[in-house]
């Protein structure tokens, strides 16, 4: 085994990159929020001017595509160029982006840094992920790594969104005019910092993401090039990856859906004073990135301990119907505030109902979104490992784009019957992921071309 990975010990190359995706989602999730409060302020203010809808349109767009680029990225990385090439390219244009955004003066302006950062997103997101999981030969460490490096995402979001409202308002205001600007030029400062920081740490990744990834995942395995068709179990592996996908979006149609139905329920219905102090909604956000980042290294841990033990560790398939069933118990939580109130039109519910159902949605989070990027580590085709890698992205993209219907739907009924429906269609998923599990999990095992043909070998001696 190559001295890279040495049982539970992790190589600095891992951390690069998720030093790297830290410092780029600090910069994402600062302009994600700029963007809705520039384009909507006042001129005055030191805003654009436009309306809500423009401003809500244009934070969705890059939503949208940031999480739809990923898959051009991956067809890249996988055919042409090798990964770690792509990587500081992406945040360069992701910066350029930043930097024009902070001198936009229009909704144009602002359209062409979303097109930027959506092409840089592209070129970076799916593969530094790509490169993380190539570093590791001991399928055994993926759970744990991804785990991890899903902490390191989280803390770049819960600094990133404290830290831009104190900024905008205080720091980098002046009078009336408010910091927008020079906030998105700190945005394009980060992802410039984070390019060279990339640079600087490519001698720790060895091999990994040196070729397109056609040419093999991993530096041990000497991979020969030659095009050829998928074998039968490969395409039961990327039927398997594009099914639990499905399942992905089921999974973050309603996860997106918890933040509307917080914020709407919240602040009609929850009693938000804890002693004289009125504890602001927005602190939902921060909560979730919270328990996210204290999660991570916790459930890596507990991935790793199980993999080394006797029994082996549980399947994907079972982890992500345990993250449906947390997601369904959060939407509980909501039923029993509505039910501790009485019927009462004017009663408050308690804020730890409010509490228990941001620490069991990120619950779920953890046991689902960090797994996807492992499974396809593990199972994905050399030749269509980026790209599958950027399909486990896209299912967000769709999510992101069908929430607000669901809401729409949901919120034409009783609080009670949205809030039970809900659950319910979360438990029922997770309880046909469980059935299903021993059919998928032989779904995804069999000989690859590459194992088929050591045997061969070996057969011939």
């Amino acid at each position: 085994m190559s001295n890279m990975v040495v049982k539970n010990k992790r190589p600095f190359g891992f951390y690069v990159c998720c030093i790297s995706f830290m410092l780029e989602r600090m910069a994402y999730y600062s302009a994600k929020f700029l963007i809705y409060v520039f384009v909507a302020a006042t001129v005055a203010t030191g805003g654009l001017g436009l309306t809500k809808v423009e401003a809500a349109l244009i934070q969705s767009n890059l939503v949208a595509f940031t999480y739809l680029a990923p898959i051009i990225g991956g067809v890249i990385s996988d055919r042409y160029i090798g990964a770690r090439y792509c990587v500081p390219v992406g945040l360069a244009l992701m910066a350029v982006g930043y930097f024009l955004g902070g001198s936009a003066t229009s909704a144009a302006g602002m359209t062409l840094m979303v097109v930027l950062v959506s092409v840089g997103t592209g070129l970076f997101k799916g593969n530094v992920s790509a490169i993380n999981g190539s570093l590791f030969t001991d399928e055994s460490q993926l759970d744990s790594a991804f785990s991890t490096q899903y902490s390191f995402v989280n803390i770049g979001s819960f600094i990133g969104t404290t830290a831009i409202g104190v900024l905008v308002t205080s720091t980098f205001a002046q009078g009336e005019v408010q910091g927008f600007r020079p906030a998105f030029q700190l945005c394009g400062l980060i992802c410039a910092i984070d390019a060279l920081w990339f640079l600087f740490g490519i001698r720790f990744l060895g091999e990994a993401g040196k070729k397109p990834f056609k040419a093999g995942k991993h530096i041990e395995k000497n991979v020969e090039t030659e095009v050829k068709p998928l074998t039968k179990i490969e395409k039961k592996r990327v039927f398997a990856i594009v099914l639990v996908s499905l399942f992905s979006v089921i999974f973050w149609v309603f996860w997106y859906l918890t933040y509307l139905a917080a914020y709407d329920y919240g602040e009609q219905f929850i009693n938000m004073m804890i002693g004289g102090f009125e504890v602001p909604l927005s602190w939902f956000d921060s909560l979730n990135a919270l328990v996210c980042i204290a999660l991570g290294p916790v459930l890596g841990a507990l991935w790793f301990k199980m993999s080394q033990s006797p029994k082996g560790d549980m399947s994907l398939f079972k982890k992500l119907a345990i993250g449906l069933a947390f997601l369904g118990l959060s939407f509980l939580m909501l039923v029993f505030a509505e039910l501790s109130r009485g019927g009462d039109a004017n009663a408050k519910a308690s804020i730890i109902w409010l509490l228990l159902f941001g620490i069991l949605l990120s619950l779920g989070e953890m046991f689902f979104s960090p797994l996807g990027n492992s499974f396809v580590t593990k199972y994905a085709p050399n030749k269509l490992y980026s790209v599958l890698m950027g399909v486990w992205i896209f299912a967000t993209f769709i999510a992101g784009k069908s929430y607000g219907y669901v809401y729409a739907i949901a919120s034409n009924y009783p609080i009670l019957v949205s809030y039970v429906v809900i659950p319910a269609i979360l438990f029922v998923t997770a309880v046909l992921l469980f059935a299903l599990d021993k059919k998928l999990v032989k779904l995804i095992e069999g000989e690859t071309a590459d194992e088929a043909e050591e045997k061969s070998v070996e057969v011939a001696c």
